[in-house]
């Protein structure tokens, strides 16, 4: 199945889909899976191919990968990899940043067909989150080069199969999830759940329970949505 499939919606419900929300949809799961990759690269230095499409970590590490695209650090602007033409990206790298373009276009999502636009840095991660998400990748790297940094996604077994425990790993994922980003916590939570497999129950007010095996995490939300109290 195509992926974009997966994540069409109707012509109507198009105005709901904007960078923040596929934040909510994405950034709990993805910012997850970082924790995988930190735990296997370490603080080994990196290096890529993007002939190849491989991204290096010291000398014994390397990954396939995936080029999304640049931030430049003096004019704090993003650059998406498939309008850049000088760095002369391998068709076979960009697979998923065009697909994100294509996703974009179809229901009108501004930042993902815009070629360049002002940015931090802070946007460069929310990308990588989204495009982890969203293809499911096992990961995504920030990889700052002096007068940038290139956002790639990554594939590969080694990073998926290292075992977490929910019950440790949620909360304090989530809680910086929400410490560096904006986005409606309620939302933001409940769609990392699902992404870990638990069974959502929400009461329709503040608060939000979930389940897997004997694993059981309650979250209380205010008025507004924001997270109040956080028990596993």
């Amino acid at each position: 199945m195509n992926i974009l499939n997966i994540f069409r919606t109707k012509k109507a419900d198009t105005t709901a889909i904007t960078k923040q929300s596929l934040l909510e949809r994405f950034g709990g799961i993805a910012l997850d899976k970082q924790s995988n990759l930190a735990e296997i690269i370490g603080d080994r230095n990196w290096s890529a191919d993007t002939e190849k499409g491989e991204i290096r970590f010291g000398d014994d590490l390397a990954f396939p990968m995936q080029v999304l695209g640049t931030f430049s650090h003096s004019s704090e602007t993003w650059l998406w990899a498939w309008a850049n033409p000088q760095a002369a990206f391998s068709q076979h790298v960009l697979t998923q940043a065009n697909d994100l373009k294509k996703y974009g276009d179809e229901l009108s999502i501004d930042f993902l067909t815009t070629e360049k636009f002002d940015a931090t840095m802070n946007d460069a991660h929310i990308i990588g989150m989204i495009a982890s998400g969203f293809f499911k990748t096992s990961c995504y790297y920030v990889g700052d080069f002096g007068d940038g940094a290139v956002v790639v996604t990554i594939r590969d077994k080694a990073i998926d199969n290292i075992p977490s425990i929910d019950k440790a790993r949620i909360p304090a994922t989530f809680s910086r999830l929400i410490s560096h980003f904006e986005m409606n916590h309620k939302n933001a939570f409940i769609c990392y759940l699902k992404e870990k497999d638990f069974v959502v129950e929400a009461d329709g007010g503040n608060t939000v329970t979930g389940i897997k095996g004997k694993d059981k995490i309650t979250a209380t939300f205010d008025e507004l949505s924001r997270l109040t109290n956080l028990k596993a």
